[in-house]
């Protein structure tokens, strides 16, 4: 049997907090890399040693601003004409995944062009956790390692007396991942029923569902404005819900975000760290997802199974 390719992690800026964690469970530091910042505000990342031939993984989220998007193209470029034996971006959180498709005239599938960009630049697999829509797989035409935040929320809520426990979606687009919980841990799932009248903005919310006397925990893929899960936790306590938690995977948590969290009726919110913190907050419980993508780059190095990772294979 011939040896494996070595690995190189390499970090964007915006993850580096991650990056390491990820190298520490592999077993190995991140690459040596620089990043020169020009005046007019260009970048242009460095490469600090010898790619070729190696299996090398870029590591960072894309969330805005655009710059770490850029960041990611510009360290895949640079790998690419460095002669890497095999790319792999790895993207904890992919951003732009909300614009999947064309939902009135004259709008960009922003998700489709991320693809494009990302597979232009050189990448030849992509990495990532929980899309916010499972179909944004078929953009790529490389591989895509589509890792589950179950892996990360079972081991955890496995800890907790579930035994009064109601798993709820805040809109119908969650359904099928509250549904997994519900029936993972044998217990009932509630829908909330959400209208917007514009991005970011809830006008309405109707509870599906027996909730009465219950401990709600609500599931989704990502927190943004906290609008619609604070509005949700509310609905659910008007129908008489004993307690509401929350968890997402991604703390995007923009805006006033942090503010409504702590004011709400939520008593916890529970996310990983694909998105760096901008404050501490009481009321969020941080768990990492570095040992999960760790354990992913090495499976894919040694071309084993990432089904199995969340999937108990």
């Amino acid at each position: 049997m011939q040896p494996l390719i070595h690995v190189k992690l390499f970090s964007g800026k915006s993850t580096h907090y991650l990056a390491e964690n990820i190298a520490d469970y592999f077993g190995q530091d991140l690459g040596n890399q620089s990043l020169n910042l020009f005046s007019d505000g260009e970048m242009q990342p460095v490469l600090n040693e010898s790619v070729r031939g190696a299996y090398v993984f870029f590591i960072q989220s894309t969330f805005a601003p655009a710059e770490n998007l850029l960041e990611l193209l510009l360290m895949i470029d640079a790998a690419k004409r460095a002669s890497a034996g095999y790319i792999t971006a790895v993207i904890p959180y992919f951003g732009y995944a909300r614009q999947d498709r064309k939902d009135k005239p004259r709008v960009p599938i922003s998700a489709k062009l991320i693809a494009n960009l990302i597979q232009a630049a050189g990448a030849n697999r992509i990495m990532t956790m929980d899309f916010h829509a499972d179909q944004i797989q078929g953009f790529f035409d490389i591989p895509v390692d589509h890792l589950k935040s179950q892996a990360i929320f079972l081991p955890y809520l496995a800890t907790m007396d579930l035994s009064n426990t109601v798993f709820a979606s805040p809109d119908a687009g969650s359904v099928k991942r509250a549904r997994y919980y519900a029936r993972y841990f044998h217990t009932e799932l509630a829908i909330c029923d959400k209208h917007r009248e514009k991005a970011n903005e809830v006008a309405a919310m109707q509870v599906i569902g027996e909730v009465k006397g219950k401990d709600v925990i609500i599931i989704d893929d990502l927190v943004d404005t906290a609008g619609t899960l604070t509005k949700a936790a509310q609905a659910f306590l008007d129908k008489g819900a004993k307690s509401v938690q929350a968890m997402c995977t991604h703390a995007v948590l923009s805006g006033n975000a942090y503010e409504i969290i702590e004011k709400s009726a939520l008593s916890k919110l529970i996310v990983t760290d694909t998105i760096p913190k901008r404050q501490d907050s009481d009321k969020i419980l941080r768990l990492s997802c570095a040992k999960l993508f760790s354990k992913a780059i090495r499976n894919t190095h040694e071309h084993r199974s990432i089904s199995a990772l969340f999937n108990g294979e």
